[in-house]
């Protein structure tokens, strides 16, 4: 089979993915959830005009001239309004978040002012308007305000509760099922022997699914048989995974088995090879309604495919608007040689200069398997396929880690 082109291969892994149903939840649920419908608010916020300061609530046109002295006549806090009227020579006392009283155009601030008894004397002019924030300032019933596709920010969830949303409709979460393979992999925190290694590639496949919004079912570990791959197989399906990762055995060794045992399972097979470096071996297709993606074993050949390929479609079965990572201008820091066919992801570290621009400085070896230099890259540096030799300041692309 020939290579398939990176941009093909992400087009079949997003081939038909649409949102999962909605569900709603209250607000305290609703962090970094993806709303399924627009949001209007519910109220007028403010609903009334309301002092932005603490003073008083004045006619302007009384107070118009410094020495001004007014007759203090009631007091407004938040939410105790004053009952009366401002009239001709009066003020009122206001706090922060009162309601403006009727006939009054302007507050002075308590600083502007001095108190004598029930009488104040105004240190400096009103001006209409002043210190006051009108109805609707922040937003008015029916705006919406948020919009379908978004993932919501603490600071989304405080405007919902202002626009008197309790609960809110959301999109489900994907639920991604992650099932590692290797008779060489051996847990943290033991001590590996003759030719194994210790686990890691889950940790982290793990913690990107969650950072984008899913729920992860850990499979562990199978052994390298095929009825060890295939009843791990068996149990994402039982366990109602939208999404099943396997991680190692990809390849067409005798002990790389994913293929195979996905294919008794019934799987359609999209693709196995695509043109990338790192992952080249990397699987792609479907078990009824569960998606699946075949990672390498390799650790960073299993991160990068699972940023640039299970990253997305976890945010479009999520709903999100936005599913694609996002692409930035940059420069070599160093010179690069001449790409061959794959398209490259060269793990690099990120600088910027006093002018703003972005330097992008690969780390020294690029190797699949080298941990502590993809944990040092804050970016991936994308090379085209056949993309000719490139000096130090050449502009490039490079697509942001997550942080």
């Amino acid at each position: 089979m020939a290579l398939m082109p990176v941009s093909d291969a992400l087009a079949a892994v997003l081939a038909g993915a649409e949102p999962l149903p909605e569900e709603m939840v209250s607000l305290d649920e609703a962090y970094h959830r993806v709303l399924a419908r627009d949001v209007a608010a519910r109220r007028t916020q403010p609903p009334e005009a309301m002092s932005a300061m603490d003073g008083y609530a004045v006619r302007a046109a009384d107070a118009a001239t410094v020495d001004s002295r007014l007759a203090v006549t009631g007091e407004v806090a938040a939410g105790r309004p004053f009952a009366g009227r401002v009239g001709p020579g009066e003020a009122v006392r206001i706090f922060t978040g009162g309601v403006v009283p009727d006939g009054a155009d302007a507050v002075v601030i308590q600083e502007d002012t001095v108190a004598e008894g029930k009488l104040i004397t105004i240190k400096e002019a009103a001006i209409p308007g002043r210190h006051i924030r009108p109805a609707g300032i922040d937003f008015r019933e029916g705006d919406v305000l948020l919009r379908k596709g978004s993932r919501l920010t603490e600071r989304d969830l405080a405007l919902a509760a202002g626009m008197n949303h309790p609960h809110l409709a959301v999109f489900r979460r994907p639920r991604v099922a992650i099932l590692a393979t290797g008779d060489e992999l051996v847990m943290p925190g033991t001590t590996p022997g003759h030719g194994q290694i210790v686990y890691s590639n889950g940790y982290a496949l793990h913690a990107l699914a969650r950072s984008e919004g899913a729920e992860t079912i850990d499979l562990g570990v199978a052994a390298d048989t095929l009825e060890a791959t295939s009843a791990g197989i068996r149990r994402a399906r039982e366990s109602g995974a939208d999404i099943l990762i396997t991680t190692g055995g990809a390849s067409v060794g005798d002990h790389d088995l994913v293929q195979q045992a996905l294919k008794d399972e019934g799987i359609s097979m999209a693709f196995w090879k695509i043109a990338i470096r790192p992952g080249k071996p990397m699987m792609h297709g479907r078990l009824g309604a569960m998606r699946v993606i075949g990672l390498p074993g390799n650790p960073v050949s299993s991160y990068v495919c699972a940023f640039l390929f299970m990253v997305p479609l976890i945010r479009a079965m999520s709903g999100r608007s936005v599913i694609h990572h996002h692409r930035e201008r940059a420069v070599l820091g160093r010179d690069l040689g001449a790409n061959d066919q794959r398209e490259d992801y060269l793990r690099a570290r990120l600088e910027q200069r006093d002018d703003g621009t972005l330097v992008a400085l690969p780390v020294s070896h690029q190797d699949s398997s080298l941990l502590a230099n993809l944990a040092a890259a804050q970016v991936l540096l994308v090379r085209a396929p056949f993309a000719p030799r490139a000096e130090a300041g050449t502009p490039c692309e490079v697509l942001r880690l997550p942080a």
